[in-house]
């Protein structure tokens, strides 16, 4: 597998690449590099309206690449698909669309464990009326509380926003039960699935979500591309003007596209949105199974394995976790470990995470965070423990 990744075959710091920083950008398989390239070698052009065969070449798959993200999370129909510039627009554009109807007093549901990209937008419509966000609690294995969740509902709520896998616990969040309590309450609900559609098989219909939004680049496809699924999209109102999303223009009044095209303002990311299938075929090409049964054996592999360090306490451990494992050592700077790690070849991300309300309840001021790929190996996670256990012994 790994020859589909030719960066994998590089040196750093004079050490094979151990690349363990998943969670943040997977690698490009050689597939999807060559459908960007030959976007732009033989179909390159601006699509919808063109009346040129390369216009309309373009539209073709772009259309198509809607069609096939629209079949691999079982939407009801691309019209229920937008194509974004990633999992940060995406929710980005509910905040601002769906944002215009909420008033002074209004609520939002998120989790303690939420990225910044689920905690900013909504914060950001303060400036038009006060909204109040609403934390759903963590319990010690990192796992929601939700016995705490159905007391958050009231008639002030008007939106649970809430991740389906954490980016730095790993915790697979129930979304189909998160929904169902909040649809009894009345209440829509928007999942941040960034890091949950390269690792399992998502189904918006059975989640039965009002907006999942995710991004290309976590899933083995460009940088640039993201999807936005929107079960009722017709309903809200664009958040972005421009070429593209209108359906006609006068210094009076606009009138404007029908979901999806209303929210794609502008000239989209052609290439890399175009690139995208291929990064779905090469997911189902290695089959959800043996995603799911590589990424938990090298977890588990990596979890014994790092539990030996000394001072090193791991970060989550819900029963239900995916392939990422955050971690803190004593007296220790996650920014040193992850230099030291480095020096050694094995790349990690250190830091916040974008997630600071985690952290101050965590009460750290940031982590290390290794994740894994199919692509990783069980050679990759022994780098990784022996490169770790190597750095505590010189910070000690």
């Amino acid at each position: 597998m790994t020859d589909q990744f030719p960066i994998l075959q590089r040196q750093v710091n004079s050490h094979r690449l151990v690349y363990l920083d998943n969670a943040a950008t997977s690698l490009t398989p050689e597939a999807v590099v060559n459908a960007i390239a030959d976007f732009y070698r033989h179909h390159n052009a601006n699509v919808h309206r063109g009346v040129h065969s390369l216009s309309q070449e373009a539209t073709t798959l772009l259309e198509d690449a809607r069609r096939r993200v629209a079949a691999f999370i079982n939407a009801p129909s691309p019209r229920h698909i937008v194509f974004t510039r990633g999992t940060t627009e995406a929710i980005n554009l509910v905040a601002s669309s769906l944002g215009q109807s909420f008033e002074g007093g209004d609520e939002v549901i998120v989790t303690a464990m939420e990225h910044h990209s689920n905690i900013v937008p909504w914060q950001l419509i303060n400036s038009r009326c006060r909204v109040r966000l609403r934390v759903v609690p963590l319990l010690p294995d990192g796992s929601l509380d939700m016995d705490a969740l159905d007391s958050l509902f009231n008639d002030s709520t008007r939106l649970v926003a809430v991740t389906h896998v954490s980016n730095v616990l790993g915790t697979v969040n129930p979304v189909e039960r998160i929904t169902a309590i909040a649809h009894s309450h009345g209440v829509p609900v928007l999942v941040d699935g960034a890091q949950a559609v390269a690792h399992r098989r998502v189904d918006v219909q059975a989640i039965d979500c009002d907006f999942y939004a995710f991004s290309a680049h976590k899933m083995y496809g460009p940088m640039g591309a993201g999807v936005l699924y929107g079960k009722n999209l017709d309903k809200l109102p664009p958040y972005q003007g421009g070429g593209e999303m209108v359906d006609k223009v006068t210094m009076e009044r606009t009138t404007y596209q029908n979901a999806p095209l209303r929210f794609e303002a502008g000239t989209p990311s052609v290439a890399d949105i175009v690139a995208l299938p291929a990064a779905i075929n090469w997911i189902e090409s290695v089959s959800w199974e043996q995603i799911h049964d590589t990424e938990q054996a090298l977890l588990t592999r990596a979890t014994a394995g790092l539990e030996h360090v000394p001072g090193l306490h791991i970060l989550g451990t819900a029963p239900d976790k995916d392939a990422v494992l955050s971690f803190v050592i004593n007296g220790t700077s996650s920014y040193d470990i992850g230099v030291l790690l480095d020096q050694q070849g094995v790349a990690v991300r250190t830091g916040h995470h974008c997630a600071e309300p985690l952290m101050a309840r965590l009460g750290i001021d940031g982590c290390v965070r290794a994740s894994f790929a199919p692509y990783n190996t069980v050679d990759d996670v022994d780098a990784l423990v022996n490169a770790t256990m190597r750095a505590a012994s010189m910070l000690r």
